[in-house]
């Protein structure tokens, strides 16, 4: 399988947020809400931006407390945490405003992207803690949740006026299918079968790329005739497990 990165919709909508961001009217309003179930490439699309961009990617954890989180971004800013609080938040403030300079200078988009933020988006003190690091030096903040996030912000107004893109990560369209299977497998896949994976798979990426590997090796130890692998090449082969249940999911013996 090819190792390429696939420009889904979902990724183009968060392309979008992010050009938006850069050319937002209010100052503050610059954090960014991605949100959707496991499995649509969240993680994926922002840890690779992350390492384009030089950004700062954080995974919240459960019983994060303001303290301990001032902690994990500073070592991120490859910075030894001093003890007390305010302390902390004096060095992470002085460090971000020098990788957010480095970043201008570079032409890159220095941002704090913070996953798993289900986890701390009903937590006051941790949020306003983001905040106060977001208002005070204009910075580009990506909270990326499962669902939840949204809900929880309501309850803090003053967080959700500085939202500036909502991004929701949707299951993959029979389009985004095609793509993935075009940019990344190395054996030619025909319409119907590329048509059965988006079916099976729910268009969940991880589901996707798990199938496409199936179909590939198959591809390789028969090579397909012109107009690439079909469904009836593959009758009876198993493709993926489904999600829900578990169970494997074979190719139909008769199409």
């Amino acid at each position: 399988m090819k190792q390429k990165f696939v420009k889904t919709s979902n990724v183009l909508r968060l392309d979008a947020a992010l050009s938006a961001v850069k050319k937002r009217g209010a100052s503050e309003a610059c954090i960014i809400v991605v949100d959707g179930e496991p499995g649509l490439g969240k993680t994926t699309s922002l840890a690779r931006f992350a390492v384009q961009q030089q950004a700062i990617y954080l995974r919240a954890k459960k019983e994060f407390r303001p303290a301990w989180f001032l902690n994990e971004l500073l070592k991120e800013l490859r910075q030894d945490p001093p003890h007390a609080f305010e302390k902390k938040f004096e060095l992470a403030l002085k460090t971000l405003v020098q990788r957010q300079a480095a970043a201008i200078h570079a032409e890159r988009t220095f941002a704090l992207i913070i996953d798993e933020a289900d986890h701390i988006s009903s937590n006051a003190r941790i949020m306003e803690t983001i905040r106060d690091l977001s208002d005070m030096i204009e910075l580009p903040t990506i909270l990326v949740g499962m669902g939840k996030i949204r809900h929880n912000l309501t309850r803090f107004p003053q967080i959700t006026s500085r939202v500036s893109q909502y991004v929701k990560f949707e299951t993959a369209t029979k389009q985004d299918v095609r793509q993935f299977f075009e940019d990344k497998c190395e054996v030619e896949v025909a319409d119907d079968l590329i048509t059965y994976t988006h079916k099976v798979t729910g268009g969940m990426n991880r589901e996707i790329i798990e199938a496409m590997a199936v179909i590939e090796r198959f591809g390789k130890r028969t090579p397909p005739a012109a107009g690439g692998l079909t469904l009836r090449d593959m009758a009876g082969q198993h493709i993926v497990n489904d999600r829900l249940t578990g169970q494997a999911i074979n190719v139909p013996e008769v199409v």
